[in-house]
């Protein structure tokens, strides 16, 4: 079996790279920006007929989300015109594409207009498990829109396709929110993080080993048709930017001052969404997948960057 890796310089893309030894029944050919360039659809088609992949997973993506504000064209290019390039090459190789997609599609309304989220309560109103697959996405910047688009245009190209939105991937490899705290706990004596946005770390090695146990799977081996179409994976539990950084300091017994703050004391170009917690249910459920609590997964993360 095949699989190829886009953007296998990204955090995702040497995440799959660092478990792959551990599965010997797949031939994983990891393709950088360079190797594989998914704006330019004839590299597409050239490197699709030349490595015959039976899987393609999707990495590979613009994901500057504050700099997206400024250059949605270079956004647009990768996330939404790559997908579809990739996708016309899945459906011509008859390729099951396994793209990863974001949180970032949602705000914190729905597309009527009607709130899911309670401030104070910091719960959802409509959800009491998380997002589902299910809800309208409703994106409130460049780079959740550019996202959206490309999610839209594998589902108007070709069937064989799972989409698995994350959130908060961090890992010891790339740059992360994970290895930032850590690099100004080392700089400063006190640091303050945004306490108001709600969400759920996502280790980037938990979500390499699902993309690979849903290729392994007898249900997609066996392209049973009901299979395709959105996951969401995250970390089970959540916690807010502020208490993710507390609980990295915690197990590093760092000793900075944290301390919380709102949104509106540190503005951004790009708006991130208010809550963002997603319903893993679904994934759960037709693969048979077990998911740990992000705390646990940090300390496995902490261990390996250590």
């Amino acid at each position: 079996m095949v699989v190829l890796v886009t953007g296998a310089n990204g955090q995702l893309g040497q995440a799959i790279r660092s478990v792959a030894g551990k599965y010997p029944s797949i031939d994983f050919v990891f393709c950088n920006s360079s190797e594989l360039d998914i704006t330019d659809p004839e590299n597409c088609k050239t490197v699709f007929a030349e490595k015959k992949p039976d899987f393609c997973i999707n990495t590979a993506a613009y994901t500057a989300v504050d700099k997206a504000e400024s250059e949605p064209e270079k956004a647009f290019d990768s996330n939404a015109n790559g997908a579809q390039n990739l996708a016309d090459a899945c459906k011509e190789h008859n390729t099951v594409l396994i793209h990863v997609s974001t949180d970032f599609v949602f705000d914190a309304y729905y597309a009527d207009g009607t709130a899911f989220y309670d401030r104070e309560l910091r719960l959802p109103l409509k959800s009491k498990l998380g997002l589902q697959e299910s809800d309208v996405p409703f994106p409130s910047g460049m780079y959740g829109l550019t996202k959206l688009q490309g999610e839209q245009a594998i589902q108007a190209t070709w069937k064989k396709h799972i989409i698995v939105r994350t959130s908060w991937v961090y890992s010891e490899f790339g740059n992360n929110f994970m290895k930032t705290m850590l690099r100004l706990a080392s700089e400063r004596d006190s640091l303050s993080v945004v306490n108001d946005q709600i969400g759920t770390p996502t280790y980037a090695v938990d979500l390499a080993k699902v993309l690979i146990e849903i290729i392994l799977s007898p249900i997609t081996r066996n392209s049973v048709p009901d299979i395709y179409g959105i996951y969401n994976f995250s970390n089970e539990g959540q916690c807010s930017w502020y208490e993710f950084a507390k609980e990295i300091f915690r197990q590093k017994n760092s000793t900075i001052d944290l301390k919380p703050i709102p949104t509106a004391a540190y503005p951004t170009p790009a708006k991130r969404p208010v809550y963002s917690v997603l319903d893993k249910s679904k994934i759960k459920t037709t693969f048979g997948i077990t998911i740990k609590d992000w705390k646990e997964s940090l300390t496995n993360c902490l261990q390996n960057y250590s």
